[in-house]
């Protein structure tokens, strides 16, 4: 501090000079105990934060032994219940996540730690000694490792026992649940057992009658009505509208709904069936609260009434999906239902739900009075044969649609048959092939649950009718709710019913599909802990060597990738189409400008994402070394093609719309891939070619660098022609022509003597060679009209034919002659006869000559 002063005393004189010796003693004096009083505070601060954190974690870690033994103690006893194990299964889940964080924690400190010590070399061994500030340093950066690995290694130890108690606590719930399904109880076919199954029936039934009776004689009741009197009377008269006057109300809704558009589409349809559904369900909520506002019913009654909610949502949704399967004029269905039949089919969907609302009220009833199980036997086994009569129905009213469809349906059934939309058809045969395994598969379970029952099986009946039950009503309400996308989706395209083929409609039932799982998962019996535990284990994902590899870090390097990849394009589309045009730069430079900086760009995009989502791929190394070397054998020709392609674009033999000839083809270059080159003929088709044959190949390139080409027109005159002549006027054909430069001027060249004529040659160079075929007809035509009018001879070749057989000839003739006569006539002999005439000779030697 002092010399600080000093030196800037040093730099302003006049500074110094103001200040005293003694006022500037005491002001470093100050400023120094200051100093020492922040150093202070800093030092005590933090040490106090972390008492208090240590303190926190020891109280943390305390409540986790705790819970861990008294989960060990429940474990060994097997004594406690089942809800007691599945709330101490919570507890330790919840333990277990925060030693899962707690394992990854300061992993940046200890890498750069770990870095730290790697940078002073290895530790000296056998009695060897190094300097001791590199000692020193190396203890101290040893400690504050040590240190931070403790609490992982305390918090690595802690999960592995959570884990392992977590994994005690579900075997012993799956046993038990499995011991529960496998019970068996007393046939409930035994008469002798109804008797007393309906008076525990009856009991229950007068029980909950008399506790409301006498809740309703009492004066607090009657105190409690009055003094709560008008929020009753709105809510009894508001629920009471609601479950009355609900589904007209929103029928009219509907009616209003259409006006606004997208009539005939469906959606608003759709919508209106819902608030038939809400609206009488938002009345029944209010009347159960009103209810329960005036304390009219015991115990047993207001655990009924905590129910009637959930029941009425099931008779509801049940007739809801009834009607959207299977309605008057539109058909989607998982059973094909003939049209006479499906009120019968929508009966049978509302009994499904009658069936599954006196279930759980029985169950009910069986944890309020604890029922006997025989008794619990002989009540459940109607609604199980009931439900398996109603499935057994069903199928048998898809079955007769389809006997009936072999045979032939009456006259009024089919044309009802078709006036269904042809696209509603389509949709049902699709919806029947994919539910078909689910509709065999439920129609088993419908004969295989009574018989379980009606031996004593009753819990694992019910395990498979109810839920054999729901799966078909899960899938059915799914493809209902598929169909509304697909409507939905031609409302906001404008598309109407065509939308329904579109991919977006595959993509929705694929996510509803998804969706779905752990909805059946849950139907068939799974535990919501046993979904959590796979939801666990799959954001944990696996681990390959020391990398861990999870959903997260997968998704992670996805999302950092598609924003790397997107910037890319963009600066790829910004150089193309505003800065690249604006340079010198030809347009063969540019694309590979682009192609290359698309490259670059994917790989550092993926190098980037590599590295955010924390994937360290050196443990993998070598493996990848491994295969890279089998996959190079099987891909060298691939891998040959992409070098060649970084070749092209680098060195850029060809360029985008250059004219070239490779292999014996001839077009222009149309794209420059990393495997291939696309080159379009001259009879516009394209022509792909591997980036190895440019490479290693003969290449003729006719506009690399320019445009400009020669043009080779041969030129033949009859001898006698003067040649002097004949060049002077090709000259002047030549230097006419707008394309041809003069500079260098073309040439006429005598070629030599052929056998017809004289050979000549026109040779001019060309502003674009692109023009190479039109300019040489225009000499052809300019030559051939010169010619005409200086009456210059165009040769053509001449034949001369010898005969050396005449005589085989004519002998040929007169055995035709007598064919005639006779009255055989060959079509050949008719064909030749003439020629033969022709080919007569009166050359007493047989020669003759004629023209061909």
């Amino acid at each position: 501090m002092t010399s600080a002063f000093r030196q800037d005393a040093s730099f302003r004189p006049e500074a110094a000079a103001l200040w005293p010796r003694a006022a500037r003693i005491r002001l470093i004096a100050a400023l120094s105990l200051w100093g020492l009083l922040a150093a202070l505070a800093g030092l005590a601060l933090p040490t106090k934060i972390r008492a208090q954190e240590a303190t926190v974690q020891q109280s943390y870690l305390d409540d986790w032994h705790s819970t861990a033994l008294r989960a060990e103690q429940a474990i060994d006893s097997n004594r406690a219940s089942s809800a007691a194990f599945e709330q101490l299964r919570q507890d330790l889940t919840e333990f277990r996540q925060e030693f899962q964080a707690e394992k990854s924690k300061n992993q940046q400190r200890i890498n750069t730690l770990q870095g730290q010590i790697s940078a002073l070399g290895a530790a000296p061994v056998d009695g060897a000694t190094e300097p001791a500030d590199i000692a020193q340093l190396r203890n101290h950066l040893t400690l504050q490792l040590n240190q931070l690995k403790v609490p992982r290694i305390i918090a690595e130890e802690a999960f592995s026992r959570a884990n392992g108690l977590i994994g005690e606590v579900d075997s012993i719930i799956r046993e038990r649940r499995t011991k529960y399904l496998l019970q068996r109880a007393p046939s409930p076919l035994n008469p002798a057992l109804w008797p007393d199954a309906f008076a525990a029936l009856s009991w229950a039934g007068r029980t909950v009658w008399l506790e409301t009776k006498t809740k309703i004689a009492s004066d607090t009741t009657v105190e409690r009505i009055w003094g709560s009197l008008p929020e009753i009377l709105v809510l009894v008269v508001l629920g009471s509208f609601l479950l009355l006057r609900g589904r007209p109300l929103a029928r009219r809704l509907g009616d209003h709904l259409r006006g606004l558009g997208a009539r005939g589409t469906g959606v608003w349809a759709f919508i209106v069936s819902l608030l038939q559904v809400a609206l009488p369900l938002l009345g029944i909520l209010l009347l159960t609260t009103a209810l329960d506002v005036a304390g009219i019913l015991g115990v047993r009654g207001t655990l009924m009434l905590d129910h009637l909610p959930t029941w009425t949502f099931i008779l509801f949704s049940f007739h809801w999906l009834g009607e959207q399967l299977f309605k008057t004029n539109r058909e989607v269905s998982l059973m094909p239902v003939m049209v006479q039949r499906r009120g019968e089919a929508r009966l049978m969907i509302d009994l499904w739900a009658v069936i599954l609302v006196c279930q759980d009220i029985l169950s009910q009833l069986y944890q309020l009075e604890d029922t006997a199980l025989e008794t619990q036997a002989v009540l459940s086994f109607p609604l199980i044969l009931a439900a398996a009569l109603v499935l057994y129905r069903l199928n048998r009213l898809g079955v007769a649609r389809g006997g009936l469809a072999q045979v032939g349906l009456t006259k009024s059934a089919a044309e009802a048959e078709d006036q269904e939309p042809e696209q509603e058809r389509r949709i049902a045969i699709g919806a029947n092939r994919l539910f078909e395994v689910v509709r065999r598969g439920a129609f088993f379970l419908g004969y295989v649950a009574p018989l379980l029952a009606a031996v004593g099986y009753i819990n694992a009946a019910e395990a498979l009718i109810y839920p054999a039950v729901m799966t078909l009503l899960l899938l059915a309400a799914l493809f209902v709710v598929q169909r509304f996308a697909g409507d939905l989706f031609g409302f906001v395209t404008g598309r109407g019913e065509a939308a329904r083929e579109s991919l977006v409609l595959v993509g929705v039932g694929f996510l509803l599909s998804l969706l779905a799982l752990p909805l059946l998962a849950l139907i068939w019996g799974a535990r919501v802990a046993d979904l959590t535990e796979l939801w666990s284990k799959f954001l944990a994902g696996f681990q390959i060597g020391e990398t861990q590899i999870s959903p997260v870090a997968f998704l992670s390097f996805v999302v950092i990738f598609a924003i790397g990849y997107g910037l890319t394009r963009v600066v790829q589309s910004t150089l193309r189409t505003s800065f690249l045009p604006k340079t010198k730069i030809d347009p063969g430079g540019q694309n590979a400008i682009v192609s290359g900086l698309g490259y670059v760009g994917v790989f550092l995009a993926a190098l980037v994402a590599i590295s955010m989502a924390g994937l360290d791929l050196s443990s993998l190394a070598i493996v990848a070394g491994a295969l890279s070397v089998g996959i190079g054998f099987g891909l060298q020709t691939i891998v040959s093609n992409f070098v060649s392609g970084i070749i092209l674009l680098v060195e850029r033999p060809i360029s985008k719309g250059d004219w070239i000839e490779v292999g014996g083809l001839m077009g222009y270059v149309r794209d420059i891939s990393v495997r291939s080159t696309r080159i379009e003929t001259f009879d516009r088709s394209d022509v792909i070619v591997p980036n190895s044959d440019l490479i290693t190949g003969t290449v003729t390139n006719y506009t690399r660098g320019n445009t400009v080409g020669r043009v080779i027109v041969p030129v033949g005159v009859a001898y006698g022609t003067d040649p002097r002549r004949v060049e002077a006027i090709l000259h002047e054909i030549a230097q006419s022509h707008p394309m041809v430069l003069l500079k260098p001027a073309p040439s006429v060249i005598f070629q030599g003597f052929g056998a017809d004529s004289l050979d000549f040659e026109i040779r001019a160079i060309l502003r674009d060679v692109n023009w190479v075929l039109s300019v040489k007809s225009d000499l052809n035509y300019e030559i051939a009209a010169r010619f005409a009018a200086e009456e210059i001879e165009i040769p053509f070749a001449q034949r001369d034919l010898w005969i050396r057989n005449p005589e085989a000839l004519a002998a040929g003739r007169q055995k035709g002659a007598v064919d005639a006569q006779a009255g055989a006539k060959p079509a050949a002999a008719e064909s030749i006869r003439p020629d033969l005439n022709d080919l007569q000779s009166d050359d007493p030697e047989g020669e003759a000559d004629a023209d061909r």
